[in-house]
């Protein structure tokens, strides 16, 4: 559709819509017939081609290649017995590829549905109604509301514009922003970088406001065409994953070096050649965890999923292992500390001697400075079941609120004094104008912080402003300054220098946002935890600091400080005093990203939270940027790691509790899985070089491998987040994963899972004489200890103090692999068809005993304080 050639009055007959929107039936059966406005997704993997994946291992190819000639040896020696064994071994490897698909189904299913929960939303015109809708219900026709921060969120003609910047470099290359123009109409041939008066998905606003009717949607926008040509993404690897990766590749070198070894012994100890070949290929497969990053994977999207449950929506798994590294928050202040519930209290009117307090009978002087406050106004207020919805900025919503209640309705007044012109807010200025017809006469109307606006007014007793304003914002009230100005004529180009000078002064309203009383709790917490939060605002220093100080983040002894006295240090000045600033207030964007860069140099790991499209930058930055979901801009979420779909300070602490609790799980998976590991591999080795003998076949070592691995240690990964995880100092980002002795600690598990099971097989088989009954007892031992150990990983606290029942997956997945395991050992068919043979009681409960062994071992050095924290 040539859009940018089309009068407003041709497109809006075309798409058979109007200025006020479509009505919400009509965009029910566009819905219908257009689809979802989002682009096509990659092709997702089938369930087939998911399950043939966890064949690509080489060690799993390796065991089917073994299992095909223990099957070829059985055909040619014409023995139905001996078909069992290779039988098994593929089930056993279906199994295993069975539970892969379905965990990384979970996994991928828990993604899918956060990545719903974060997608970006669109303000749009229903009936003439404002509504926020999620950009995927965006049909041809919609009118769409735009302003400074938003994401376009569909290829749409614009129908108004007010100094209107799309940042549009994705698509055209242009390194500036695209000026927009809505009156314009251009030639059909018109390129797309000339097309000022069209905006396109997938680009941003950078500066005013504006409304366009969407025209393309989905796959046939601009951003869709392109993105028809391009093929999925490739899967990123967490630097967590890599470095498994890695160990899992040395490890599996050694194991293999391991499994020759045992190999060549077994031939030399006169072993049939297919047994020791088949026990060695099912050591490496059991030994080597190949598996790792895929559990670690899936152990970070469970942790995901449940952050999301707070609140906490992060887009990328990375950014998991960060946040529990986290040593210095940096918060805004207003709705992430204090409630977002910005009411105007106090109101003065320039040349009355007080304040006055808003009550619906308000003085005539007041009054108009609330009538004037809420023309200059782009916020709105909304009614449903009696209740007051502000839609836009609160500073804006409630002026427009405290108007009301004096009569002054925001319908009304817009119809009865014309908006014709406007200059948006922007963070260097701190101001807003528009211009509006009053009472035949052309008044341009500024509001905005007060220090920026009283250097620009002509008349009013700003002496008694200036002290009046410090009297407000002593009080922790937000205050903004409104003045106007009657012109001549409209300037041809609205500019600050034509508007914003020579005003006369209205007055000032003071707002007040209370601090939340759980971000309280949470700095408390935040200082327990080693963690430093900082306030950075926009706001005066002296608002600013009354809520700081009220939350506990400015202390005694510490530092506000503004953006203008941020500049005048030096570097070196300011490294020195950076440890002892806990409030930055009247900043710009650049200082946000000064702040966040020193921190970081002093190698801590920085959270940064923002709304606006002037936060991106330090958002970026930042080692977690943090993006407010219900005032933050798209622009805003789009550079940020995670959105607060609260705003609310106290989930950015609960993310960094979660964060922390996940790569504890993490470490105590890994903990789990080789420490059995080795525990196999030392196993088979010193039973060879001592026995001369393998202590377990190939199907008894990959049942095990099967039962006592995957659910147990996924379980491990779902292990309720301990109470004391916010007890300790943020770990260092440069610091292993086998820091504070789990190396160390897992060996030692790994020789003492070996110790006893050799001492299992040496006493089953000296017992009754038999290398079927020493492998019994070395499969019951080996296999049940494992399962059991799932417990002793679960804390560095006693068992009993940790609770037995209160990781209920856990209780699930032991008891469905103990369900197993006793299967294979006590139904005589199953126990023929794996080598497996009937015990006396006694050495039942010999091994039984030997199992339990870890329990206890561990207790004991948790109870001496020297396991692994």
């Amino acid at each position: 559709m040539n859009s940018h050639s089309q009068t407003i009055e041709e497109l809006q007959k075309h798409l058979k819509t109007t200025p006020e929107g479509l009505s919400s039936i009509e965009a029910q059966n566009r819905l219908k017939e257009y689809g979802e406005n989002r682009l096509k997704e990659a092709g997702k993997k089938s369930i087939l081609a998911k399950f043939l994946e966890q064949f690509k291992d080489v060690m799993v190819l390796i065991l089917l290649a073994a299992a095909a000639v223990s099957f070829f040896v059985a055909l040619s020696e014409h023995d139905s017995a001996a078909f069992f064994e290779p039988l098994l071994i593929l089930l056993i490897v279906v199994l295993n590829a069975v539970m892969g698909v379905v965990q990384e189904n979970k996994a991928e299913r828990s993604l899918e549905a956060l990545m719903r929960l974060a997608a970006p939303h669109a303000r749009v015109l229903r009936g003439g109604q404002e509504q926020v809708i999620d950009a995927a219900q965006l049909v041809p026709g919609d009118v769409i509301k735009l302003e400074a921060g938003d994401f376009v969120p569909a290829d749409a003609r614009l129908l108004t514009s007010s100094s209107l910047k799309s940042e549009e470099s994705a698509l055209t290359g242009e390194s500036l922003p695209a000026e927009k123009d809505a009156a314009a109409i251009l030639n059909t041939d018109a390129p797309l970088g000339d097309r000022i008066n069209c905006v396109y998905s997938g680009c941003s606003i950078v500066y005013g406001t504006g409304t366009a009717i969407v025209t393309e949607t989905g796959m046939n926008t601009q951003m869709g065409r392109i993105a028809g040509m391009l093929e999925g993404e490739s899967e990123v690897q967490t630097p967590l994953q890599q470095k498994l990766a890695q160990l899992g590749r040395y490890m599996g070198a050694l194991v293999l070096v391991i499994c020759a070894a045992i190999f060549f012994m077994g031939l030399a100890g006169g072993m049939p050649v297919m047994e020791i070949f088949m026990t060695a290929v099912s050591l490496a497969v059991s030994a080597i965890p190949e598996g790792l990053p895929v559990i670690v994977t899936i152990v970070l999207s469970i942790g995901v999923e449940r952050m999301a449950k707070q609140n906490a929506i992060v887009k990328k798994l990375p950014a998991v292992e960060t946040l529990g590294s986290t040593s210095v928050i940096c918060s805004d202040k207003t709705g992430t500390l204090t409630q977002n519930k910005m009411t105007l209290t106090q109101a003065y009117a320039d040349g009355e001697d007080e304040t006055e307090a808003i009550n619906g009978e308000n003085t005539p002087g007041v009054c108009r400075l609330l009538l004037y406050g809420a023309l200059c106004s782009n916020g709105s207020l909304r009614f449903e079941e009696g209740r007051e919805i502000h839609i836009g900025d609160p500073t804006e919503t409630s002026i427009l609120s405290a108007a009301r209640k004096n009569g002054i309705y925001q319908e009304e007044i817009k119809a009865q004094y014309p908006r014709i012109g406007e200059l948006p807010f922007d963070s260097d200025r701190k101001l807003m104008t528009t211009i509006h017809t009053i009472d035949g006469k052309t008044i341009a109307i500024t509001k905005g912080a007060f220090d920026m606006l009283q250097e620009r007014c002509v008349q009013g007793d700003l002496e008694k402003a200036a002290a009046v304003t410090r009297q407000m914002s002593s009080q922790a009230l937000r205050v903004l300054a409104i003045a106007c100005r009657t012109l001549d004529q409209i300037p041809e180009e609205l500019t600050s220098e034509e508007l914003e000078q020579n005003l006369t002064f209205l007055g000032l309203a003071g707002m007040i946002d209370p601090p939340r009383e759980e971000a309280k709790q949470a700095v408390a917490l935040c200082r327990q935890a080693g963690i430093r939060p900082i306030m950075i605002t926009g706001d005066h220093v002296i608002t600013a600091s009354a809520i700081a100080e009220q939350l506990g983040i400015l202390l005694e002894g510490q530092e506000a400080i503004t953006g203008t006295e941020l500049k005048a240090l030096t570097e070196e000045a300011f490294h020195k005093k950076l440890e002892n600033i806990s409030v930055y207030a009247r900043v710009a964007p650049e200082d946000k990203i000064r702040v966040i860069k020193a921190w970081q140099k002093k190698g801590r790991i920085v959270s940064m939270t923002g709304d606006g499209v002037n936060d991106a930058p330090a958002l970026k930055a930042a080692d977690i940027g943090c993006a407010m979901g219900i005032t933050g801009t798209d622009t805003a979420k789009g550079a940020a790691d995670m959105t607060l779909q609260d705003d609310n300070f106290a989930t950015i602490v609960s993310a960094v509790r979660e964060g922390r609790g996940i790569y504890n799980n993490i470490r105590k998976t890994v903990g789990f899985l080789l420490g059995t590991n080795i525990g196999e591999v030392l196993l088979v080795f010193s039973s060879m070089l001592l026995f001369k003998a393998s202590p377990l076949l190939s199907m008894q070592l990959l049942w095990i491998n099967l039962v006592t691995d995957s659910l147990p240690a996924i379980a491990l990964g779902m292990e309720p987040v301990e109470d004391s995880v916010m007890n300790t100092k943020p770990r260092p980002k440069e610091e292993g994963i086998f820091a504070h002795g789990l190396g160390i600690q897992v060996i030692l598990q790994g020789i003492m899972f070996g110790l006893l099971s050799l001492s299992a097989f040496w006493i089953g088989c000296s017992s009754s004489g038999g290398l079927k009954a020493g492998r019994t007892m070395a499969f019951l031992v080996l296999g049940y200890s494992q399962i059991l150990h799932a417990y002793n990983m679960r804390s560095a606290r006693s068992l009993l103090k940790t609770g037995i029942f209160t990781n209920k997956k856990l209780n699930l997945a032991a008891l469905t692999s103990t369900l197993f395991m006793s299967c294979v050992l006590f139904i005589p068919p199953l126990a023929q068809i794996f080598g497996l043979t009937t015990l006396q009681p006694g050495m039942y409960g010999t091994g039984f005993t030997l199992a339990l062994f870890p329990i206890a071992a561990l207790e004991l050095t948790k109870a001496l304080g020297l396991t692994a924290r």
